[in-house]
């Protein structure tokens, strides 16, 4: 695959460069990924939209045939039945562009990794006193 050299401001810009049908996929899982984690913070990071919550909670990205989704190995291990009908690895997940993203599917994975890392803050905070 090519490298992106390209740097994105914001997520705005990012979904911008796609194409109409593209873009409406990407708004929507960004809409979708805000509701379930409403207190993330949005970024642009690997030069890909990337939502964080005491650390790195999901990503994602358009490609040629797909949109990827990257919820860390932990999302993708917690949901493996249910993702089972799509391409997957280690920490994402490939949707393909031809069908509609399972939004459903992304919020509860979404919901998922709010709560891991909010644990795993939690935790952290603990063993330090």
């Amino acid at each position: 695959m090519k490298e992106n050299k390209t740097t994105y401001q914001s997520i705005d810009e990012y979904i911008l460069q796609f194409s109409p049908d593209i873009q409406e996929m990407l708004k929507m899982l960004r809409k979708v990924i805000k509701e379930a984690a409403p207190d993330a913070e949005e970024k642009i990071s690997w030069g890909m939209p990337a939502f964080t919550l005491h650390g790195s909670l999901v990503y994602f990205a358009a490609h040629k045939n797909h949109i990827g989704f990257y919820p860390a190995p932990s999302g993708i291990e917690a949901f493996k039945q249910e993702l089972s009908e799509y391409k997957a690895a280690k920490g994402s997940v490939q949707f393909p562009i031809t069908k509609p993203l399972p939004y459903e599917l992304i919020s509860k994975i979404v919901r998922f990794r709010v709560a891991e890392n909010t644990k795993n803050k939690k935790d952290k905070l603990k063993s330090n006193k």
